[in-house]
């Protein structure tokens, strides 16, 4: 589904989402940039298509992952508010296609700002050049610790760490999905997911209705 354009540019919400940006950066993507609204299960990036123009989130969470071959996905990372996807950042900066896919979690509001204003607010703003710096950096961390969890822990502190990282982005201890859902994420089998979870909720760590997981016992 396309973006829907808004009308006008709410300054306020800039400032209240990047206070550290300079004054003059903020103004910049006021100019430069094109507020748009996209629906909860919207594709925001597709792997494969060159970025025209870069997201930056100002509202909702974005699922960022990768697909194989027989559409299963693997989840990279999750986007929050005022966060950028430093893989999509690459894919601008580097005039390549994109290798991974951005799903919105919830309804998303974002700024599109055009792909040469990147290379060129590295030059001309220091906060932005901090920014993507600690977005590269961020992202590197979180992308090692998905291939530790693959690598160095089993399934059932997979699909624990999976509730405490929804927990984390969207501060809801609910998940609203189908056990072949979260097995997709995981990159494993429905039948996996659905045993694990049987056993959770007779730990009484979760509570199972019709495609709803209420985890709150578990993090809490």
């Amino acid at each position: 589904m396309s973006a829907m354009n808004l009308p006008g540019f709410d300054a306020e919400i800039l400032e209240k989402r990047f206070p550290y940006f300079e004054p003059g950066l903020r103004q910049a993507i006021s100019r430069e940039g094109r507020i748009t609204e996209l629906n909860e299960g919207d594709e925001m990036i597709r792997e494969g298509q060159y970025i025209k123009s870069f997201p930056l989130l100002l509202e909702g969470v974005v699922r960022v992952c990768r697909m194989d071959t027989e559409g299963r996905e693997l989840l990279l990372y999750y986007l929050n508010p005022g966060e950028v996807c430093a893989m999509a950042l690459t894919c601008c900066m580097g005039h390549t296609k994109s290798n991974i896919r951005a799903v919105t979690e919830s309804k998303v509001t974002q700024v599109q700002i055009p792909v040469p204003c990147l290379d060129l607010w590295m030059v001309q703003f220091q906060s932005w050049k901090e920014f993507i710096m600690y977005a590269y950096r961020k992202r590197f961390d979180e992308l090692l610790e998905t291939i530790d969890g693959i690598a160095f822990k089993n399934m059932d502190d997979r699909l624990i760490k999976f509730f405490a990282d929804r927990y984390r982005t969207t501060g809801s201890t609910i998940y609203s999905g189908t056990h072949q859902e979260i097995a997709l994420l995981m990159t494993t089998s429905r039948e996996v997911v659905s045993r694990l979870l049987k056993k959770l909720e007779h730990d009484r760590k979760i509570i199972i209705s019709r495609n709803k997981i209420d985890f709150t016992s578990l993090i809490s």
